[in-house]
């Protein structure tokens, strides 16, 4: 996509709604929904955001875990969002506008910080915490170091749950499908004390009998299986008229199955799936079947008070997480298959984390002209990780503090809105390891941004925002369980710049959010892993640079129908002329970069890994009216091009484009307050590639398979 075909398609969507604006005189009762965000600590309308978001609630939501998957079903429901993982339903990997990373290692950083009801969720078991009795989800794209700090220079998601109201209040959901898939969402909230004490609490219940066959101990039904249990108690005291306190505190236990990793599924020469592949069986001789255990919980005080038209928030929190993988890292079996695998791998990982956040802020209220907030921020983490590759074992602890100083001005000028903020951020990290010298880095970094959304009419708004944020400085020390060194990245600089429109036309009936960008990344970190020693190595790029487009579209052409479309093209390219990497280990691979006389490929060029260059989502509900309620028909696509999985280019590792949707038919009451269905997720039952391991064989992973079930809900 050239650019000269967005500033032409931005510029006919501006001057076509501000015209169409002018002319609009009677509205109906037909119209969108306001969108209402938070993603600048403040509750306020999407049109005086200067932000690429999109926000995902409703039914649109609730229906991608109705076979009760896990956060990665959200990948590809918003532009430029794409999540993926190598370990299960723990550490998911998030992409935003096509940066990410695709370190597996439970001690990996990543550029896309996850928010779960206000509190940062760093570490990425902590970001895999399951998604239930959900308000919505924002995706904010860009850079958002000014007020979310470090680790941001992606963008942020952020997962708000329901809250406790004054109304008593409930939700009952049960599904069950293919392979005993089972998703039990339950929530009561309402007056505990008059005037005084409100509670909610939520249950889910999620469960999957074992379906994949392992062929070479010649057990049916080895692995595959689930089960997770969370639950999220809120009490919501107000003591007085201006003051109250929101108490959180949130659960889960998990026992599953990590990825099944599949050997020799790609030919060397193409990255199609090959006879090899099997998505009902496996052929394990470790890994234990690839088992997961995992718990986790924490807690949180959200005291909000207002004194003197100014807004006073303080957020504490804790949050704990540990528990086990074990996994056939090659897929198969040494010497005997499926195809050749030179010797067998099976490692174990152990993770434990605590980590502990305090937030204050100050922020002016009722203001018709200035808006300001100021804020400090605290954080604490101890992190280890214990590893057993079978030949050694290693356990390393990383400790890493953080402290931010921050503000944010606005400032309304008729109808255009100004806006500045800075962030002052100081980050230290430690590592050490038995028999390792110990390693200190650290950060010390100034963040802001500066914008402007000019309101051509109270339907369309134009913004522009130039943004600069910092990833911390990584260390990586898995390389210590196979008998290496840990590895070192200094921090990333990110600046980008945004410009985007918002607007709503025929008669608020049709809405459309879109945004052209282009960033640059100073000191770019970089994960190379696999080879021919499976390792895990942090590098710098010189930099990295990317430039895309990005479109929100919702439309109600008639009173039984919404639609919803989303689109994103990401162009990244990494920049560094001297910077190599290893290639496949297992010599399979057809290495299409030029390789140096060592055997290393040069990457320069090569786009970002891990993501897919084009993103396309589209969903329709069409009701047909019913005695007390309707009929209705949902139906979720999502498309995805072309995703380089490695750092260097080759024939196998790279998918070619893919697509999934899913279904659902039923009825609902809108008297009586329930619903049932019938769905089906991953409808046309694809096979898409989601990752590889490259280091003795040319293993694969997909995604999940199909699933078709009934449900039923009700609210109470």
């Amino acid at each position: 996509m050239k650019a000269i075909n967005i500033y032409s398609l931005l510029g006919l969507i501006v001057v076509s709604a501000s015209s169409y604006a002018e002319t609009v005189k009677n509205k109906d009762d037909l119209v969108l929904d306001e969108v209402v965000v938070t993603a600048q600590k403040r509750t306020e309308s999407d049109k005086k955001v200067p932000l690429s978001i999109s926000v995902l609630s409703g039914k649109n939501l609730d229906t991608l875990f109705s076979a009760g998957d896990d956060v990665q079903a959200l990948s590809g429901h918003a532009p430029g969002l794409y999540i993926e993982s190598s370990n299960g339903r723990i550490a998911p990997r998030f992409y935003l506008r096509g940066l990410g990373n695709v370190d597996f290692d439970l001690a990996a950083s990543q550029p896309v910080s996850v928010i779960y009801d206000d509190v940062v969720q760093e570490n990425v078991i902590l970001k895999s915490f399951p998604l239930f009795d959900m308000e919505n989800v924002e995706i904010a794209r860009g850079p958002q170091g000014t007020l979310f700090g470090r680790n941001t220079t992606a963008g942020i998601v952020k997962f708000t749950s329901k809250k406790p109201t004054t109304e008593t209040e409930g939700t009952v959901n049960v599904s069950y499908g293919t392979y005993d898939s089972m998703n039990v969402e339950s929530a009561i909230g309402g007056t505990v004390i008059e005037d005084k004490l409100l509670g909610r609490l939520s249950v889910l219940t999620q469960y999957r009998s074992d379906w994949i066959d392992n062929n070479y101990t010649g057990v049916s039904k080895a692995l595959g299986g689930l089960q997770e249990y969370a639950g999220r108690l809120q009490l919501l005291y107000s003591p007085a008229d201006n003051v109250s306190a929101l108490f959180n505190y949130h659960q889960r236990y998990l026992d599953g199955t990590q990825t099944p990793f599949r050997a020799n599924v790609f030919t060397k020469g193409s990255n199609k799936l090959n006879e090899n592949y099997d998505r009902d069986s496996v052929f394990y001789d470790g890994g234990n079947n690839n088992t997961q255990q995992y718990n986790g919980s924490g807690g949180s005080l959200n005291v909000k008070a207002n004194v003197d038209d100014m807004d006073l928030t303080v957020i504490s929190a804790i949050e704990r997480a540990d528990g086990t993988n074990t996994g056939d890292i090659d897929g198969g079996v040494a010497g005997v298959g499926p195809g050749f695998i030179p010797f067998s791998s099976a490692t174990i990982d152990a993770g434990n984390i605590d980590q502990m956040t305090h937030e204050v802020r100050l922020a002016s209220t009722n203001s018709p002209f200035w808006n300001w907030l100021v804020g400090a921020f605290y954080f604490d983490s101890d992190f280890s990780v214990f590893t057993d590759a079978g030949f050694n074992s290693a356990k390393v602890f990383h400790h890493n503090k953080s402290t931010a100083l921050f503000a944010h001005n606005s400032y309304q000028l008729n109808q255009l809105l100004i806006g500045a903020g800075i962030r002052v951020t100081s980050d230290e990290k430690e590592f050490h390891s038995m028999g390792i010298q110990p390693i200190d880095v650290s950060a010390h970094k100034v963040s802001g941004d500066l914008s402007a959304n000019y309101s051509l009419s109270d339907l369309t708004s134009v913004y522009g925002r130039v943004a600069n944020g910092f990833r911390a400085p990584s260390i990586q020390g898995r390389n210590v369980a196979f008998f290496g060194q840990p590895s070192v990245a200094k921090s990333e600089d990110i600046v980008s710049f945004e410009l985007g429109v918002k607007t709503d036309m025929l008669n608020e009936r049709l809405r459309v959010n879109a945004a052209i960008f282009n960033y640059t990344i100073k000191n770019f970190q970089l994960s190379a892993i696999g080879g021919s020693s499976n390792s895990n190595e942090l590098l710098n790029a010189h930099e990295g640079q990317g430039k895309g487009f990005e479109a929100d579209i919702e439309a109600i052409p008639t009173s039984n129908t919404k639609i919803t479309i989303g689109y994103s093209y990401n162009d990244t390219k990494i920049r560094d002329k001297n910077l190599l990497t290893t290639v496949c280990g297992s010599m399979q691979c057809t290495v299409t970069d030029p390789v140096n006389s060592q055997g290393f490929a040069k990457i320069d060029g090569n786009p970002f890994p891990g993501a897919p260059k084009t993103n396309l989502n589209f969903t329709l509900l069409y009701k047909i009216p019913y005695k007390s309620g309707n009929w209705f028909l949902l139906t979720d696509w999502v498309y995805q091009g072309a995703i380089n999985l490695a750092l260097y280019e080759s024939k196998e590792f790279v998918t070619g484009p893919q697509y999934e949707g899913g279904l659902r038919i039923g009825y609902e009451n809108v008297v009586d307050h329930y619903e049932f269905s019938i769905f089906a997720r991953n409808v046309t039952d694809e096979d898409n590639v989601k990752g590889f391991v490259d280091f003795n064989n040319n293993t694969g992973f997909v995604n999940e398979p199909r699933i078709v079930g009934i449900e039923f809900r009700m609210n109470l």
